[in-house]
């Protein structure tokens, strides 16, 4: 048997959607599929920096901006209703759009904590659950349909960080992927997360801007992730390379959450 390894790496021709698509990792990932020949619409709670976003990748295929607030109730039907009004079928959702809140232990405010669980979590399975009929429309496990949560390493090891809530919501996105993928696999879906270490991000700007040598001296890779990196595995999940995989925690983190040399 011989393999066409255009056709088995190929996304050309499917439609996305990628929260957080207007900056970070969202956009890493965005981008790839865009110059890939892959309708994306990207969402972001900032309309501005969104459309910006959009019309930048837009140079290179077809990208989209819906502006919204996922972490609201109101701002996530909005969206899915956006949606249903453009697309009959969606092939790939990347819930993306995440938050952080740093502060010692003693200090740290409820409703950071709450913030962080209700973006990182809950907004991934109550927008999940709600693209549901688009994301199963002709899908089948033969040909399923692509759910890609982003996670982090700090829900796979304890952070050095005061980010308490954040890593606990990351590790519950972890196992919530895995729930997920068993109970959706019967209707064409595959669930997958992928757990990034340092990517150049707003939500990294900090530590980066204070840390980097030392992220990098640790790293067994010797550097910080790439947008190359990201948008490789975020295409390789979303293509037909991956669809016997589901239920599964990737990290991309040059193996910094093994240890360091």
């Amino acid at each position: 048997m011989t393999f066409d390894i255009s056709e088995l790496f190929s996304v050309a021709g499917k439609v996305a959607i990628v929260t957080g698509g207007s900056r970070g990792i969202g956009k890493m990932i965005a981008e790839g599929y865009v110059g890939n020949g892959v309708k994306t619409y990207i969402t972001a709670r900032k309309a501005d920096a969104c459309k910006a976003t959009a019309k930048e990748l837009s140079a290179h295929g077809e990208c989209i901006a819906i502006p919204a607030d996922l972490s609201t109730k109101e701002g996530r039907n909005s969206f899915v209703n956006e949606i249903r009004n453009c697309e009959q079928k969606i092939d790939i959702l990347v819930n993306n759009a995440g938050a952080a809140w740093g502060a010692p232990f003693e200090e740290y405010p409820d409703e950071g904590y709450d913030k962080v669980m209700d973006i990182n979590v809950k907004a991934i399975f109550t927008l999940t659950r709600d693209l549901m009929p688009l994301l199963c429309k002709d899908s089948s496990p033969e040909e399923p349909s692509r759910v890609i949560n982003i996670g982090s390493i700090d829900g796979l090891r304890v952070s050095s960080m005061d980010n308490f809530a954040y890593g606990a919501s990351k590790a519950a996105v972890h196992f919530l992927t895995k729930n997920l993928a068993v109970r959706l696999a019967p209707k064409g879906l595959t669930v997958n997360a992928i757990a990034p270490g340092a990517f150049e991000s707003q939500m990294m700007d900090h530590t980066l801007r204070k840390f980097r040598d030392k992220i990098e001296e640790e790293n067994p890779l010797g550097r910080i992730g790439r947008p190359t990196d990201m948008a490789g595995l975020a295409l390789f999940l979303a293509s037909s390379a991956s669809k016997y995989m589901t239920g599964q925690v990737i990290a991309i983190d040059g193996g910094r959450n093994l240890g360091s040399r």
